[in-house]
């Protein structure tokens, strides 16, 4: 079926016609960053980047056929990530698509933390693991801006996991020149950890333990369409409360780290230090070893398991993220 280009773009020639329709018909249908976005379709179909779209005048045919299809796409909610195939994470250009979830930017600022940890330690200490990996983001990220490390990303998606590991080939070169590596894992975050799996043996030896896991509660829908009808459920939902899947990252970076080591989580603005026992620092907390924890660690049966617990905000000043300490 050909497509009317008089009709779906008003017979518009220049590039700032077809930004300027592309915003408003974007932005009638409630897409919240219509500008950003109607740029960046733009550049894509013309395979170049928002800072060179004022040099590129006129729109050819071609072009204006492409930007009405990928156009016709985001107005009915496909993620604009989906569209152009990747998303900036740091420093990175991570590639995203169907089965695996879009890294925010408000994730930037857990990696960071992340990071600036693992930098701390001596070399041949840089050891961290990733918990409910995704698309690599976190890992590829400390493994490049912190020199000499060890990353191990833990996927348990079938879907996602093919991203991940697309993404730390795709980053082969950088990782190399950095003298880091980031090991791709198949597993259950709450598993990794116990004996018989992959991670098994780094029981104690860990630096870092960060994560982004799910933590939207189970009865709760996601407002925008772009995540209700596009996101995996499976890196969205994380039981009645949101905390289930939290819980056992908890507990294998109990397992993981060595005593004083960092674990890092992301929560909803929801699950901070005001909701107590149901939020992320809470949870922690409240956590004691039990029996079978006790066994893998140094913890003695009962007693506490983290310590210097504190909650950070994101840069729209809503709490974001949870830093705790193994009890030394």
């Amino acid at each position: 079926m050909s497509i009317d280009i008089d009709r779906t773009m008003g017979g518009r020639q220049t590039i700032r016609d077809v930004l300027f329709d592309a915003e408003h018909r974007l932005a009638a249908v409630g897409v919240p960053s219509p500008s950003v976005d109607a740029a960046e379709i733009v550049a894509f179909a013309m395979g170049t980047t928002r800072s060179h779209l004022i040099l590129l005048d006129p729109i050819g045919s071609d072009e204006r056929v492409q930007i009405e299809r990928l156009l016709t796409k985001r107005l009915s909610r496909v993620p604009l990530q989906h569209l152009i195939g990747t998303v900036g994470f740091r420093y990175l250009d991570v590639s995203v698509g169907m089965g695996v979830f879009i890294p925010r930017p408000e994730t930037e600022l857990v990696a960071e933390a992340a990071i600036r940890e693992i930098r701390l330690q001596p070399e041949g200490a840089r050891i961290a693991v990733d918990l409910c990996t995704g698309s690599g983001a976190i890992a590829i990220a400390l493994a490049t801006e912190a020199k000499g490390s060890v990353i191990h990303g833990v996927e348990l998606s079938n879907d996602a996991i093919v991203w991940t590991r697309r993404n730390v080939s795709a980053y082969a070169e950088r990782l190399s020149e950095a003298g880091s590596r980031v090991e791709v894992i198949h597993d259950d975050a709450a598993l990794v950890a116990d004996p018989g799996h992959a991670l098994a043996a780094l029981a104690g030896q860990v630096a870092v333990v960060v994560s982004n896991p799910p933590y939207v509660p189970s009865g709760m829908v996601p407002r925008e369409p772009e995540v209700r009808d596009h996101e995996p459920t499976i890196a969205l939902y994380g039981g009645e409360d949101g905390l289930d899947v939290v819980r056992g990252v908890l507990r294998t970076a109990a397992i993981l780290l060595r005593p004083g080591g960092l674990l890092v989580v992301e929560h909803s603005d929801m699950q901070g230090i005001a909701a107590g026992p149901k939020g992320v620092p809470g949870a922690a907390r409240e956590m004691v070893a039990d029996e079978e924890l006790s066994t893998m660690t140094s913890l003695l049966p009962g007693s506490p398991v983290w310590t210097r617990i504190t909650d950070r905000i994101d840069l729209s000043g809503r709490p974001r993220f949870t830093l705790a300490r193994l009890v030394e």
